[in-house]
């Protein structure tokens, strides 16, 4: 068993505890509703404000069979690019409101224009309807905006963003860049990080197991790159990528596999591992100081995909 106690921090623990309390770790175990209701409620405490000068509008995406609903930020600088972000929450949580506040300051911080995503959910909605929300997303991103486009988004949202990257490598309008943070994309669930962080703060592999089943229905869809982008055979002209896990999450292997298989197809890709942080740590970039580090490479990471630079 992976001994915690030395590769958590205490300002770490103290997230995970304060996370405990609104979100219980056998919260998989209630009704999806029951689940929603406790996710809502967490992201609600643990919301940061706007920063000042953001400018928030919610609108919708018209589709041929339902409505997506979308929130655009926006500073007063003049957007040199646009950064579609997807949210993360196992494919059966989140929303507009639950990643609100860190679309607001990607905004603030890079001076982009953010277009956040809220894509169709589990089990109500089993897959691929997310990736097609997520599709549908980029496609009017790319139809109604001149300047690059750059995938962001965080565990569920990860898993999104690169399989929206995979899909779109043969169109004439495609991500500028993607940055992916904590991921899940399939990986081998019986080596790495899944086996020695099986059992990790926050999220688990029976957790992972219990979001792909509500997702599929069930349903074996081994093989299939819009649920799994590592089982693509390809991995050739993906836009330039930025992957950062964290050390104590069974899904950590899977950035590094993911860049591995880039820069073997002689693509350009990065993966840091944050030392001692755990799924979920975007909520601690205000009071953990290894997740404010890292929030900040994150959002540097971005600025740097949107004007073309690569710096790793």
């Amino acid at each position: 068993m992976t001994d915690y106690s030395t590769l958590i921090d205490a300002e770490t623990w103290a997230f995970i505890e304060r996370t405990n309390s609104y979100y219980p770790p056998d919260t998989i175990d209630y009704t999806i509703a029951e689940q929603r209701a406790i996710y809502d409620r967490m992201c609600r405490e643990f919301f940061a404000g706007y920063p000042e000068g953001v400018a928030v509008e919610t609108s919708a995406i018209a589709t041929s069979t339902h409505d997506i609903p979308i929130r655009l930020y926006r500073s007063a600088r003049q957007a040199a690019a646009t950064v579609l972000y997807i949210h993360g929450g196992g494919f059966i949580l989140g929303g507009l409101d639950s990643h609100d506040d860190v679309c607001a300051e990607f905004c603030a911080r890079t001076g982009y224009e953010v277009v956040s995503v809220d894509y169709r959910l589990a089990p109500e909605h089993l897959h691929p309807a997310a990736f097609d929300d997520a599709m549908s997303a980029f496609e009017w991103t790319a139809a109604n905006r001149d300047h690059p486009i750059v995938l962001c988004g965080d565990s569920a949202g990860g898993n999104l963003c690169a399989a929206v990257s995979h899909a779109t490598r043969g169109q004439a309008k495609r991500p500028f860049g993607q940055v992916l943070i904590y991921p899940g994309l399939g990986g081998d669930r019986s080596r790495g990080s899944y086996v020695t962080h099986a059992e990790a703060p926050m999220l688990t592999a029976r957790d992972i197991e219990f979001y792909k089943h509500i997702r599929t229905g069930g349903v074996d869809r081994t093989g299939d790159i819009t649920l799994s982008p590592l089982a693509d055979a390809d991995f050739a002209n993906l836009p330039p990528t930025v992957l950062i896990t964290a050390q104590c999450d069974p899904l950590s292997s899977d950035g590094e596999a993911y860049r591995d298989r880039i820069v073997a197809a002689g693509g350009r890709a990065y993966w840091f591992q944050e030392p001692g942080l755990v799924h979920g740590y975007l909520r601690a970039r205000h009071t953990v100081g290894r997740a404010r580090a890292s929030f900040t490479r994150i959002v540097d990471a971005v600025a740097a995909l949107g004007q073309g630079a690569w710096l790793w």
